[in-house]
């Protein structure tokens, strides 16, 4: 009798246990529709302010995220793919990817200040590097870096990349991060000398697109087109642990305080790792989000995780000259999804 009584209890406890693993830690608490039928790329998250800043066909949609409202439009940029914000300056620049540009504005009204060439072909991903005052424009054309002084405005140096640059991150004091696509690999940049110190490998990683960092710890997570998280050791480019996650991702954000690593993959999920250690790192859940919703942004005060997305046309036929085409947006369908933790 006694053995049955502690096989039950056991089942009990194990029955406990799964369902507190099943239990959901994150939801999608609104949607905030922005108008517009166009695509779209990067957002960018401006903790101080308040502000969420969408990439939108040829313009950016600013939203304040206390009201999830739309306060304000900046227009006439072509193509627009990233937004990186100086807060120190009160200035943010777009890459305007068609236009091979970058478009510079003011935080506070919104207004343009001026408008720079590039030095590439299709400016995609854009970093600010507080350390240096330098915003880093990644030519997706022509596997460069335009490196722009922001206190003036001006571009003062080229860097050359071994292949197609992706997203950047800074460690805040000296170096720059940046995915080489094409090449399965990291370049870290002195953001003083603007030379490329040296290129880590994505081991067991294929095509990396989003990156994340890691500050205290030092380690990068770069998410990877064959559905894999690859995190590593930002000084010694060492392979730590490679976490799986889901297909067509195309973003990642660290979480500072929670120390939670947020995946956002095409396929109407978002892959959420915890951080237990440095070197430890567990799948705790894979959100359900929408179909489309790969970008991602984390406000760091309040914990709220941004992803645009939208419902789709069906997609045309494959051709010759576009062997995979992508689908239309549906119109007054793009949204952004906020999601909190519970």
């Amino acid at each position: 009798m006694k053995k049955i009584n502690v096989l039950i209890v056991l089942l009990f406890a194990l029955f406990i246990r799964v369902e507190a693993q099943n239990v959901n830690k994150y939801k999608i608490s609104d949607r905030i529709h922005l108008d517009g039928d166009a695509g779209w790329d990067y957002l960018s998250v401006d903790d101080v302010a308040g502000r969420l800043y969408v990439s939108h066909g040829n313009m950016v949609q600013v939203v304040d995220i206390t009201k999830n409202k739309v306060v304000g439009t900046i227009q006439d940029t072509k193509g627009v793919h990233g937004i990186a914000i100086a807060a120190d300056l009160n200035k943010g620049f777009i890459s305007d990817g068609r236009d091979s540009a970058v478009t510079i504005f003011d935080l506070t009204t919104l207004k343009t200040i001026t408008k720079i060439k590039v030095t590439g072909r299709n400016p995609d991903a854009i970093l600010y590097d507080p350390f240096s005052h330098k915003v880093f424009a990644y030519n997706g054309g022509s596997a460069s870096a335009t490196v722009i002084d922001a206190k003036e405005n001006k571009v003062i140096a080229t860097i050359p990349l071994s292949g197609k640059p992706e997203f950047s991150v800074t460690n805040n004091n000296g170096l720059v991060y940046v995915n080489i696509e094409d090449k399965n690999q990291i370049a870290v940049i002195n953001s003083i000398t603007l030379k490329v110190e040296k290129y880590f490998d994505v081991k067991q990683g294929e095509e990396p697109s989003g990156l994340a960092i890691d500050n205290v710890n030092h380690r990068l997570f770069t998410v990877c087109g064959n559905k894999l998280m690859v995190i590593i050791d930002a000084e010694t480019g060492n392979t730590i642990t490679t976490i799986p996650i889901g297909e067509r991702v195309d973003g990642v954000a660290f979480d500072i305080d929670l120390k939670r690593i947020y995946s956002s993959n095409g396929d109407g999920t978002m892959t959420v790792v915890q951080q237990e250690g440095k070197d430890k790192y567990v799948v705790i859940e894979n959100t359900i989000t929408q179909r489309g919703a790969r970008t991602i942004a984390v406000n760091q005060k309040t914990h709220h995780i941004y992803l645009p997305c939208s419902d789709f046309q069906p997609a045309p036929k494959p051709t010759a000259e576009n062997p995979k085409p992508r689908p239309a947006p549906k119109p007054n369908s793009f949204t952004i999804l906020d999601i909190v933790p519970l």
